[in-house]
């Protein structure tokens, strides 16, 4: 017998020999707790209190002696020996349903994916198409083959010739065939890119033709989202998402990558996210009541990292100058062979990458938001657990990512949390008495501070004159907010008595600090990119926002720190998930799907870090906004109408 775990508030009980991590407890479990450095105990974000029970703990500094006194323990530092019971605190949950949210009032509102057009313009036509056809059964005057029989009736019926056939699907074609007298439908593959045969991938009795669905992923480094797309009737059927378990391993691709080249490593992070795919997938199908048997394949978009650790494929000299990815065309793999739950005729077609921080994800938002065939000079942002840029249009693009860092999901502020319930995303402050007034996700207690919420409080402080352009708290105002704390001065939200941790939910320089870095690196990166092809940011006719951090994100405030460039609001575009939505643009259309990789191609990449002139547009945007205010003529007029 071994000890049992029990976690609170899901109330799942896990049995685990003793002496098991506490950190692993939870992950068999399937219960998520915060972890942001892999285990090694010095993030202190998978903090949980001991109910009851026997846990070894080593001491950290990240913990206090009133902490500790009252059970509160780091989940990777505690080993269990008896049965225990574990409570997870609000700080260290994850909220799935704050994935799916709808941001409410007046914002961008993101661009769907246009089927009407695609089907207007031809480039409707599924890779993967069934095929229905009625064939005369054998005699002793007519023994042809099975598959001979099948290639002529689909050359005679459907004017396909010159076909190809998947080894597996012979293995139960003659039984299929029989089923129903010899009216078969066969699945067939035209995205075959060096033979350009159809592939016959799968034959079914009688007619399934208007049976016919793909999924679309979009791999994230902190969620997965899946896609169910109805391939006979051109229309998407359902969307879900959760949190990539490999964050288990850690918030970020270097960590992860770090992870990787421990023993076992690498495969745990495979099989890890596979399990999240898996579970969402068959959730949504579920929900739509479909049967995963009725899917033909699937096409994925993710970073180069993200890419790598779901292949299997060793991410190690991505980190490594030069920063060589190991694969940028990955070629189709059996989705079987990935761990996916899905029939063995299913193939995945992942999205091209461009060096190792540009990849399949930022190339499927490129297609999707039509930026390559769009004349407009076109600045692309999207802004996640790392920042990729694109600058251009249908004759060139240059690309970079900007080790932004964590800051805009929480990451690296002391009380930063991913938007979740209980996140504070919506201050301002008083401009007389600095009393702030905070809104929350789901308008609950507050717990933590959000991205969007990091930037709406910092052009809530630059606005009412409480912290100067270095990012320091002003030390001549009467208030009790401003204090002096572990990191500097700090400001304080949220009150003890208000906040559901029951501490003070403060923002410190140290905190405002990383924030300017992670902004500072953006906009330089702007910068750079136009600089080295010669433009300036007036040149730039649009601005695309991508990615889940852009549905909340305040384009005012956003702007008034300095995130984005000063251009006029009505130049300023949302697309929503386009990394999902490229995923689902090439499963239905195998023209992008041999299109991809010539985007991909056509991408110039620049390393910023080795790009001159970027470190001298890196210190320069270390202010609030900038040192250069001629960049920001609106957040100027904006400053000075609040002092009047």
């Amino acid at each position: 017998m071994g000890n049992h775990v029990t976690f609170k508030p899901y109330e799942i009980t896990v049995e685990v020999a003793d002496g098991e991590n506490l950190l692993r407890a939870a992950l068999m479990a399937g219960v998520h707790i915060n972890a942001s450095c892999g285990g090694e105990g010095v993030c202190g974000k998978c903090k949980v209190l001991l109910e009851s029970g026997e846990l070894t703990s080593t001491r950290s500094g990240l913990l206090s002696d009133e902490e500790f006194d009252l059970g509160y323990r780091q989940a990777c530092q505690s080993f269990v020996h008896g049965d225990v019971v574990i409570r997870i605190p609000p700080e260290s949950l994850l909220d799935r349903r704050t994935l799916t949210r709808r941001r409410g009032g007046v914002g961008l509102r993101p661009s769907p994916i246009d089927l009407e057009t695609l089907k207007s313009t031809g480039l409707y036509n599924p890779a993967f198409q069934k095929k229905f056809v009625a064939l005369p059964p054998p005699s002793l005057s007519d023994n042809a083959c099975d598959l001979g029989r099948l290639e002529q009736g689909l050359a005679r019926q459907h004017g396909l010739d010159s076909l190809a056939a998947d080894f597996f699907m012979l293995r139960h074609l003659a039984q299929v065939m029989r089923q129903d007298n010899f009216r078969v439908t066969a699945t067939l593959d035209f995205a075959q890119r060096r033979s350009r045969k159809p592939r016959v991938v799968q034959v079914e009795p009688g007619d399934t033709s208007q049976r016919h669905y793909a999924i679309a992923i979009d791999v994230g480094t902190t969620t997965v989202w899946v896609q169910i797309l109805d391939l006979a009737a051109g229309k998407i059927i359902g969307t879900g998402a959760d949190y990539n378990s490999q964050m288990s391993y850690g918030d970020d691709v270097i960590t992860r990558m770090v992870f990787s080249q421990k023993e076992q490593g690498l495969q745990k992070l495979q099989r890890s996210v596979a399990a999240t795919i898996n579970q969402v997938m068959h959730r949504v199908l579920k929900k739509h009541q479909l049967p995963v048997t009725e899917i033909s394949h699937i096409t994925v978009a993710a970073n180069t990292t993200m890419t790598h650790l779901f292949y299997g494929i060793d991410p190690k000299y991505i980190r490594l100058a030069p920063y060589t990815p190991a694969v940028c065309h990955p070629p189709p793999v059996r989705a079987r062979d990935l761990g996916l739950e899905v029939p063995d005729h299913v193939f995945i077609y992942a999205v091209s990458s461009v060096s190792s921080y540009v990849g399949g994800d930022i190339v499927a938002g490129v297609l999707a938001s039509g930026i390559y065939k769009d004349p407009k000079l076109t600045l692309f942002i999207d802004i996640g657990t790392n920042g990729e840029i694109v600058i251009g249009n249908q004759q060139w693009l240059a690309c970079a990512a900007c080790s932004a860092g964590p800051a805009f999901e929480g990451g690296g502020i002391k009380f930063g949390m991913r938007a979740a319930s209980g996140a504070i995303e919506e201050v301002s402050l008083n401009p007389e008495t600095y009393e702030p007034m905070i809104i929350t996700i789901d308008m609950v207690k507050p717990k933590g501070i959000c991205g969007s919420g990091l930037i709406n409080i910092l052009a809530a402080m630059m606005e009412a004159d409480v912290i100067s352009p270095n990012g320091k708290f002003r030390d001549d105002l009467n208030t009790p907010r401003i204090r002096l704390g572990d990191e500097g001065r700090e400001f304080v939200l949220a009150m003890a008595p208000d906040t559901q941790s029951g501490q003070d939910i403060t923002l410190s320089e140290g905190d405002i600090d990383n924030l300017m870095r992670a902004k500072g690196a953006m906009f330089a990166g702007y910068v750079t990119l136009l600089e080295n092809v010669g433009l300036k940011l007036e040149d730039l006719e649009q601005v695309i926002l991508a990615g889940a951090f852009g549905n909340f994100i305040n384009i005012d405030n956003a702007i008034a720190i300095g995130l984005l460039p000063d251009l006029p609001r009505e130049s300023y575009h949302y697309v929503g998930n386009a990394s999902l939505q490229g995923a689902s643009l090439l499963a239905f259309s195998r023209d992008l799907l041999e299109e991809e990789r010539r985007v991909a191609d056509m991408m110039t990449n620049f390393e910023l870090s080795e790009t001159p002139g970027f470190m001298d547009q890196y210190i320069a945007a270390l202010f609030l906004p900038h040192t250069k205010m001629e960049y920001f003529p609106s957040v100027s007029e904006r400053l000075k109408a609040a002092k009047d």
